[in-house]
Formats: structure tokens, C-alpha cells, sequence
């Protein structure tokens, strides 16, 4: 079941029929309080989701979500008019999935959609413990020397990318592509703000974090 909180009526009923037409089951919601109504119901294996909404903004909904161990995992594709890279970035980073703006074709929808379903159902919960840094992907945990420390959506995806490939250097170019998406067109500036905020977040355990000059960022056993 695909949930699609969408308050222009129009581009609602012509994304739930070209959905539905595809063999995809899916139901929308004008309101945000429709929304919530319904997820107590049933989960949905995606939620599309408009920024400009009535009652609360498709942020506030993300951010409820993404804080609500219930839901922060559910795949969340973001549908907005803004399509400027600071909108973009910000969505991501408040724990979006993927951001498709307006307008957009059906069919490119729909593959974004099979390919986050597919990209989501290949996860698997894992742990890291590496000297003081503890992770838990399934809770989304980070823990540093015990304590508990609170990274956005990104910041997280990004440790765990690092991890999972200890030792390894990563090109800018690799990481955008993996965090942020194939067709992510924000500048590679975007990595190193996130390395940066990352580091300081994790403290003393930042400093396993280490630029490759010229290359990229690798993660190594402190």
C-alpha cells in the first residue's frame, strides 16, 4: 500500500490512477489529519509526501515520523514545488528518502518508487561497535563513550556508509551518489558540511572520520 498526502486534488487523483493503473495499490489524503487517521490503520510500505500542506507542513509530518520508532523507518518520497538544492538538502537531511519536485512524469514516479522499495527491502539491521561509537541501525542508535548522540537522517546514513566500508576511501562522488541519491545535483560541498557536522558530533570518536586529500573521506579503527 502506497499513502500519498497530497492537498492539490488534481495532482492527488492523477498520481493515485496512474499508481493504481501500474498495479500498485494506493490511497490518498488531503489533510494531514487524514493521514494520521489512516496510519493508525495500516502502514504503508511508501509515503509520498507534499511539503505545502494545510494544518501541518510535510516537514513536521517527516520529523514526527522519523522521531516515532514505529515509522522511522517507513520510506518517505518527498513532492514539492521547490526544487532549489538548499530545499533539497533540507528534506533529505530532515529524513526524506528520495525528493522528486513538481512537476513530474507518472512513469518516472514509479520507478523512483520500485527503486526505493527495492533499495529499502535489501537492508539489513546491523550493529558497529568500534572503539567508543556504538551504532544500531534497526533503533537507530549512535552512542559515543556511552552516550547517546542525536545525528539527522543523513548524518546517520552517512556513518553507516563509512562503516560499511571500513578502510575503505570514498570519492565525494560515491558518497552523493549513495546517501543522497543517483541523480542528487547538489555540489559535493554538501559531503564535506555533513563530514564536518558528523565529526563534531561524535567528539573524541570523530576523529576516526579521515580525509584522503584530493580523494575523499574513509573511516578507520581508532
Amino acid at each position: 500500500m502506497i499513502y500519498m498526502l497530497e492537498d492539490d486534488q488534481n495532482i492527488r487523483n492523477f498520481v493515485l490512477y496512474a499508481l493504481n493503473n501500474s498495479g500498485m495499490e494506493a490511497r490518498g489524503f488531503e489533510r494531514p489529519a487524514e493521514f494520521w487517521e489512516a496510519l493508525r490503520e495500516e502502514t504503508p510500505t511508501v509515503l509520498l509526501l507534499d511539503i505545502m500542506l494545510p494544518e501541518e507542513d510535510g516537514l513536521t509530518v517527516l520529523s514526527k515520523l522519523r522521531t516515532n520508532p514505529e515509522y522511522a523507518t517507513l520510506p518517505v518520497i518527498m513532492l514539492t514545488a521547490k526544487d532549489s538544492e538548499y530545499d533539497k538538502v533540507i528534506g533529505l537531511d530532515s529524513g526524506a528518502d528520495d525528493y522528486v519536485a513538481k512537476p513530474f512524469g507518472t512513469m518516472e514516479l514509479i520507478s523512483r518508487i520500485k527503486a526505493l522499495l527495492r533499495r529499502t527491502s535489501s537492508q539489513t539491521a546491523k550493529e558497529y561497535s568500534v572503539g567508543g561509537l556504538y551504532v544500531n541501525t534497526s533503533k537507530h542508535i549512535v552512542k559515543v563513550n556511552g552516550s547517546e548522540v542525536q545525528l539527522t537522517y543523513k548524518e546517520f546514513e552517512l556513518l553507516c556508509l563509512l562503516l560499511d566500508n571500513m578502510g575503505t576511501v570514498l570519492t565525494r562522488e560515491q558518497i552523493l551518489s549513495r546517501v543522497w541519491g543517483y541523480d542528487f545535483d547538489g555540489e559535493s560541498r554538501t559531503v564535506d558540511v555533513h563530514i564536518r557536522t558528523l565529526r563534531l558530533k561524535l567528539g573524541e570518536c570523530g576523529s576516526m572520520i579521515e580525509t584522503v586529500r584530493g580523494v575523499g573521506y574513509k573511516a578507520e579503527n581508532p
